[in-house]
């Protein structure tokens, strides 16, 4: 059975991809590198361009963001 964050008892605590990016502790270090090759490929499929200089928060709120406009999410 797979459990959907949702379906969690209330005394787990989310997983990173639950969490808010403000509450991310290394929200402030630079992107990862599989951050960084999707982000590079949302950002041709939208037509803006790639800011090599996000951290992580920022780049994952650039994903979700992309995500949308692209058909992606």
């Amino acid at each position: 059975m797979i459990r959907k964050p949702t379906d969690a008892p209330k005394n787990e605590a989310p997983g990173n991809a639950d969490k808010p990016v403000n509450d991310w502790i290394t929200g402030d270090e630079p992107m990862t590198g599989a951050q960084a090759s999707y982000l590079k490929t949302l950002c041709e499929e939208a037509g803006v361009e790639f800011q090599p200089e996000l951290s992580k928060a920022e780049a994952s709120e650039r994903i979700d963001a992309l995500q949308q406009k692209t058909g992606r999410g």
